[in-house]
């Protein structure tokens, strides 16, 4: 991999880790389009620790009220009673899901799942139930508490984001919707409930290629992707909330089918190869 194909990787991640279009697919896509090799699953977690960097940054305030909230719910022997301390032992929960079936698949997850005939399915289906669940939408849920049944039910659809094609934050917002929140509060727990899952991949994925031998080069290229995926991470952050609150997600479902097909036109002519 040269400098050029990490920054361009780090840009492909920062930008679609949190719009709801896949950054797996597109990590494993884009290369396939310019001829580079497929940088692999463990590249891709490693890099996403440039967009969790990004999520602790923008929501730093959120995060201080959570960790301020746990502690002073342990501190008077009531965990659950801050609201805040709430919110952060229901993130822990919703992380839950991801966990194990990221330990269980995890063979999978790197292999044939990766297929692109498997990526253009997940488009479509995740698609689908976005455009469901946007349908859905709308401000009955705008500021209130997200509950343990709420982080269940969105940890359990960011699991499925193990599958390349979903997009966790395509899944996770669909299921906050279906939930009854707003699309904006639907995006901003959705980005919370990403912390534990894409650190604690990242970290893994990270070790794993230290003990390998991680050599100079390779890390500095790791680096300069992380650093790029973060600031471009950042960027989209704030830029899908402040979207989100005046629209909706349909233009994010016409995108997903039409990436669908173009993979299985390009497939189907032996452009590409499904894996």
């Amino acid at each position: 991999m040269t400098l050029l194909e990490s920054i361009l990787l780090g840009i492909v991640q920062g930008l679609t880790e949190f719009l709801p279009i896949s950054s797996t697919a597109h990590l494993r896509v884009v290369p396939a389009l310019l001829g580079w090799k497929d940088p692999g699953a463990a590249f891709s977690a490693v890099i996403q620790i440039g967009t969790v960097l990004a999520v602790f940054v923008y929501f730093r305030k959120d995060l201080a009220d959570i960790v301020r909230g746990v502690f002073r719910g342990l501190r008077q022997g009531k965990p659950l009673a801050d609201p805040h301390g709430r919110l952060g032992f229901h993130i822990c929960a919703g992380s839950v899901p991801i966990v194990a079936c990221g330990l269980l698949f995890e063979k999978a997850i790197k292999t044939e799942l990766r297929s692109l005939y498997v990526i253009a399915g997940a488009l479509v289906v995740v698609g689908i139930v976005m455009a469901f669940a946007d349908r859905r939408a709308g401000t009955r849920g705008q500021g209130r508490e997200i509950t343990l049944k709420d982080a269940l039910f969105v940890g359990t659809a960011q699991a499925f984001a193990l599958v390349p094609g979903v997009s966790r934050s395509g899944s996770t917002i669909a299921a906050g919707l279906l939930r009854g929140l707003d699309r904006a509060e639907a995006a901003r727990f959705s980005f919370l409930l990403s912390i534990p899952a894409i650190t604690g991949a990242g970290l893994k994925e990270l070790w794993e290629l230290s003990r390998a031998g991680l050599g100079g080069d390779d890390a500095w290229l790791l680096f300069s992707g992380t650093v790029v995926s973060f600031v471009v991470g950042y960027a989209a952050i704030a830029g899908l909330i402040a979207f989100l609150k005046k629209r909706s997600v349909m233009v994010f479902v016409g995108y997903r089918i039409a990436l669908a097909a173009v993979l299985l036109v390009l497939v189907g002519t032996g452009v590409l190869e499904h894996l």
